[in-house]
């Protein structure tokens, strides 16, 4: 067998050439062991940002990727997990993992933290005191046998080669990779030892990918490399032009999630989950047909038993259940009123996300401490009707940053959200369902 060279790889990528298994998988050990130093692994990556991969390639760095970590294992159709691509105030996870747990699921979830302008689930669930994300392998399988759902946070044994790449792309401006981005969530998602798994891959100001199509590319890209490996999956297009729900901020959403669970939660983000969880007990055989699932999901919502699942598992992850009943908030409020009448037009939904870090709720630097009770409170969706000086937008913040929240709620009514004179129409919750 010829010698492989890290340059001959990138060259031949340059070139738009087809890469081996074992040319991608000399390349990713040995950046991952520091024999390819990480400006070969940063033209690898771009010449893949620009040239893109077949979807034999995309399967093989997934693999790589995969077999670089700890892999949990399970049988049976029924371990199914979901993932979303992040958003604002997208809180579902911690909806339909016991809603899906309730109706026979068994949810192996690992979650990460906040990305840019969009929070992280880890960060959120933390805000409950006490809530353990760093459990064992054994700890994990426990939980998640005896409450079919478990919420844990992704440690280095679980693809450390993802950790070693993401890294340098969230430097190199390679991101937006649809094959990167697929080998980066299925390497986890099977490491966890999820059978199916359920995408909620988000479009539109407050998502990663912006348009319809790229979303449709990466749910396609997704689909094809479950299918290498033999996985059952699913994939939903959902909108992110505006809010998920109602409250964008950890404890906020907390509260907004057990809500929900109750049965009292906003219309959009109880519709979501609701879909989300059904197409994953359908996964699991559970439901014969996606009516029927959605069935058993709603009826686990009004007999508590969704409710129960997620309280079980706080306690069972070492949290404090007086905690999750009373979650913290920041004591002081402003309510941002609207300048003029009209219909809600849109929002700068990224620029909301951007808001919440500025306030502590989210991370500027790796590592910062994060604020959980602070966020915000929205009170209308897009196309919903607005009277000049009614609420917009609830600020929870602390005294000491009066200074900030008036520049804030400055841009809420500036630039933010935007009101029209005309009637607008609703965007639709979810897009497209591609099986």
């Amino acid at each position: 067998m010829q010698k492989l060279t890290a340059y001959q790889i990138i060259d031949a990528k340059k070139h738009h050439k087809e890469l081996t298994f074992d040319e991608i998988k000399w390349f990713v050990e040995g950046a991952v062991s520091g024999l390819i130093p990480k400006y070969q692994l940063s033209a690898l990556l771009m010449a893949i940002y620009l040239n893109g991969m077949t979807t034999k390639e995309t399967a093989a760095l997934t693999k790589v990727m995969l077999e670089s970590g700890e892999q949990l294992k399970f049988k049976g159709a029924h371990y199914v997990d979901k993932h979303s691509t992040g958003g604002i105030g997208d809180k579902a996870s911690f909806i339909l993992g016991p809603i899906a747990a309730a109706c026979g699921v068994k949810v192996p979830m690992i979650a990460g933290r906040g990305l840019g302008h969009t929070g992280g689930t880890i960060d959120k669930v933390e805000s409950i005191e006490g809530f353990k994300t760093n459990l064992s392998s054994k700890e994990f399988k426990e939980v998640l046998e005896k409450f079919n759902f478990v919420l844990n946070g992704q440690t280095e044994k679980i693809a450390p080669a993802d950790g070693l790449i993401y890294s340098v792309r969230d430097v190199t401006a390679t991101i937006e990779s649809v094959p990167l981005i697929t080998a980066s969530i299925m390497s986890k998602k099977l490491a966890e030892g999820a059978n199916g798994i359920v995408m909620d891959i988000k479009t539109g100001s407050g998502s990663f990918m912006k348009t319809p199509k790229r979303a449709k590319e990466l749910a396609l890209s997704i689909l094809d490399t479950a299918k290498q490996f033999k996985k059952g999956a699913s994939a939903l297009l959902t909108d992110m032009s505006q809010p998920l729900g109602n409250a964008v901020g950890n404890s906020l959403e907390i509260i907004e999630s057990v809500e929900t669970l109750k049965g009292n939660g906003p219309k959009d983000l109880t519709k979501l989950s609701i879909e989300l969880a059904a197409h994953m007990v359908v996964l699991a055989k559970k439901a014969k047909s996606i009516e029927a699932a959605r069935a058993k999901c709603s009826e686990v919502i009004s007999n508590g038993k969704a409710y129960e699942v997620f309280e079980k598992v706080v306690l069972a992850q070492g949290g404090k259940l007086k905690s999750l009943k009373n979650q913290k908030v920041a004591k002081e409020v402003t309510i941002v009123k609207s300048k003029r009448s009209g219909y809600l037009k849109d929002f700068q939904n990224a620029k909301i996300g951007l808001k919440l870090v500025d306030l502590g709720g989210g991370r500027k630097l790796v590592g910062e401490k994060i604020d959980h009770s602070v966020g915000f409170i929205f009170h209308h969706k897009i196309g919903d009707k607005v009277k000049k000086g009614s609420p917009l937008v609830t600020i929870y913040h602390h005294k000491k940053q009066i200074g900030l929240v008036k520049k804030i709620s400055k841009e809420f009514t500036d630039s933010i959200i935007t009101i029209s004179s005309s009637v607008i129409k609703k965007p639709r919750l979810i897009s497209k369902v591609i099986v």
